[in-house]
């Protein structure tokens, strides 16, 4: 009886064309190849899963083949199957997470100086070697600078950050890239007609999206999912796998903010949990949702960089068209702080619940805003005489607001704000009033909304909201934002004279500090 081999060794690469979503890396060695200019050392870095160890594996054929060095490596003489096979002499494979001691790699300085045993240059790979001892670091140092002509040293690394500058300095390195999804649909396709498993393409494009760019946790999903579904895979299997979230209940939520359905997106949530979804990965998934309808909406889907199928792209651009930038990055904003409240509480259906009503929370629903009161128009008699001229009357102080008033009044403020430009109300309801002096409204922003205050502070923002205000409270009003940690800083350095002569000035009067 034959063994059953997983997908993920079945389906590994064996050669340069097979490599998937590595073109640039894969042409700059063939070119290397080409011109026998092969350096001593490499360095492949990059996320689990994208093919840095098999890419290592083939170049070491490329140079052994019996053809060799050889951009096509035949895969039939002895030195390239032994590689294949993991049992080459001349190729060795040393695991960095479980030979990191300075022992093992005193080991390696002692047999590098043997000639190859078959193929014409002796090939260490060591797979995560960032987990070697600076000691081993250290010990393997002197090697790297003066090899024997024979020696060639192929270093693979999910994180360059933690391999020492002299190492890397002494290395050629390859950056690899995650696979598109768009690549690994096309390579999922492949398996599945191959391996005669029937599957529809939004199967594998789930599949896809949930491997988080690693193609061999794709196929090692698709693997398991056929050993236990019987006559083709379907969507509920992969969701009920991985716990996904499909695609259709993404738009779905993004459409209900757009109607400003609060019931509807509470509804879509419930069901959500009671299938047994996961809604950190929901969550996830919907902040994913709105950077895909801002990439759409600035490049008009553009399929390469949306890093979706077309018809979805499309449907993207659709919905974006509903949107605002502004109203994007807000929703963005709010999703991304309902992962920091989730901490803060241990628990993430409520944090969740909030900021789901707080975008599909019409403000323009609420009360109508309360109207400033019209002064009437003063009736002006013609004069008949320079007697019976009316006396022009003397400058009127300044009207004042008080806090309180704005505090009372700020929903409605809100609710103008929102229909004359909503992305401004929905930055503004972060906000909150917590001084007034001479006419200055000081808002507070929460620490972590900095883009809101940026986007407040711009000129024609500003203007809207000190002309909304000032017509609400029926006085000249400016406005000036600060961050919630700024505001002990500058009740910390006020000058308690400078004010009182300030206010003494303009004749104001202090309603309430801080």
């Amino acid at each position: 009886m034959v063994p059953y081999v997983v997908f993920a060794l079945k389906w590994r690469p064996q050669n340069f064309d097979d490599i998937v979503g590595q073109g640039h890396i894969v042409g700059n060695l063939r070119d290397a190849i080409h011109k026998n200019r092969i350096p001593h050392a490499y360095l492949f870095a990059g996320p689990r899963g994208v093919g840095k160890t098999s890419t290592a594996r083939i170049l070491a054929k490329a140079l052994n083949c019996k053809d060799g060095p050889t951009t096509n490596p035949c895969g039939k003489c002895s030195s390239c199957l032994e590689v294949t096979q993991g049992r080459s002499l001349d190729v060795i494979e040393i695991d960095g997470a479980s030979n990191r001691g300075i022992d093992e790699i005193r080991t390696l300085r002692e047999n590098v100086k043997f000639s190859p045993v078959n193929g014409k240059f002796k090939i260490y790979i060591i797979d995560e070697v960032h987990m070697l001892t600076t000691e081993a670091f250290n010990a393997l140092l002197k090697t790297l600078e003066e090899p024997p002509e024979f020696v060639k040293f192929i270093f693979a690394t999910t994180q360059p950050n933690k391999v020492i500058p002299t190492i890397l300095s002494r290395c050629q390195r390859f950056d690899f890239r995650r696979i598109p999804v768009i690549e690994m649909i096309k390579q999922l396709e492949k398996i599945a007609k191959k391996e005669n498993i029937n599957v529809d393409e939004d199967v594998l494009f789930s599949i896809a999206k949930s491997s988080d760019g690693s193609l061999r946790d794709a196929e090692s999903v698709l693997d398991q999912l056929n050993s236990f579904s019987k006559d083709k895979i379907s969507l509920e299997d992969v969701i009920s796998l991985l716990g996904l979230v499909e695609q259709d209940v993404l738009f779905a939520m993004a459409e209900a903010i757009i109607q400003k359905d609060t019931n509807k997106a509470l509804v879509l949530l419930n069901n959500i949990i009671d299938t047994g979804k996961d809604i950190g990965v929901f969550l996830n998934k919907f902040i994913e949702h709105f950077r895909n309808l801002m990439v759409a909406k600035i490049t008009q889907a553009d399929p390469e960089l949306v890093d979706m199928p077309g018809e979805i792209c499309q449907k993207l651009l659709r919905q974006s068209q509903a949107f605002s930038l502004e109203e994007i990055f807000s929703a963005f904003n709010i999703l991304v702080n309902t992962q920091e409240m989730s901490k803060r509480l241990d628990s993430l259906r409520i944090p969740l619940e909030i900021s789901l009503i707080k975008l599909t929370h019409d403000k323009r629903e609420l009360n109508s805003p309360r109207q400033p009161p019209q002064n009437p128009a003063p009736q002006v008699r013609e004069p008949h005489s320079a007697e019976q001229q009316i006396p022009p009357k003397e400058s009127e102080e300044v009207a004042q607001a008080s806090l309180e008033e704005v505090k009372n009044s700020w929903q409605d403020i809100i609710a103008v704000l929102g229909k004359i430009k909503m992305s401004v109300a929905t930055y503004m309801n972060e906000a909150s009033p917590i001084k007034l002096v001479n006419n200055v409204l000081t808002l507070s922003l929460p620490k972590n909304c900095s883009l809101h205050k940026e986007s407040l502070e711009r000129k024609e923002n500003k203007a809207v909201i000190e002309k909304t205000l000032s017509e609400t409270l029926n006085a000249q009003i400016r406005i000036d934002f600060v961050l919630s940690q700024e505001i002990s800083e500058q009740q910390n350095t006020q000058d308690n004279s400078f004010i009182r002569s300030a206010l003494e000035a303009f004749k104001g009067r202090v309603i309430k500090e801080g």
